[in-house]
Formats: C-alpha cells, sequence, structure tokens
C-alpha cells in the first residue's frame, strides 16, 4: 500500500470526516472504493449501484435454505438469551 497526501478545503475535510465517522469506514477507504468505482465505471460503460464491499457478498448466500423463521431464531438467541 502507498501513501497519498489531498489537500482539500478545511469544510470538506470536515464533511469527510463526519461522513467517515457516520458510514465507519476511514476516509482512506472511502477515497479508494470511490476511485475504484471510476475504475469501473470506465472499464464496463455501466457502473454498479452497490459499493465494491456489497458487490463482493453478491451471491455469498445463493442455495441457503434460509426464511424468517431463521432469522427470528437468530435474533431471540442474540438478544433473549
Amino acid at each position: 500500500m502507498q501513501k497519498l497526501t489531498l489537500r482539500l478545503d478545511g469544510d470538506l475535510v470536515k464533511k469527510a470526516k463526519s461522513a467517515s465517522k457516520k458510514s465507519g469506514k476511514s476516509v482512506s477507504r472511502m477515497v479508494a472504493d470511490y476511485f475504484v468505482l471510476l475504475d469501473r465505471k470506465k472499464g464496463e460503460g455501466k457502473a454498479s449501484p452497490y459499493t465494491p464491499l456489497v458487490s463482493s457478498l453478491k451471491g455469498a448466500l445463493r442455495g441457503a435454505a434460509l426464511d424468517g423463521n431463521d432469522y427470528r431464531r437468530f435474533l431471540e438467541e442474540k438478544y433473549i438469551k
């Protein structure tokens, strides 16, 4: 991994840090995700509506036999027991 220095207006830095805190991602991760999206737009002609992380999870539960009862059991075990 390499280091990159950005020069931004102070208000923009505050907004970036606020967005970082809300999303749980570092500012560096948000910038990296943005550049990945730019690269995809250029390469595919159409950008994915999903972030790289969400795209990487697509299909992870394919073939899983889960339903609402499974989710209810999960919540009961997590919060009641």
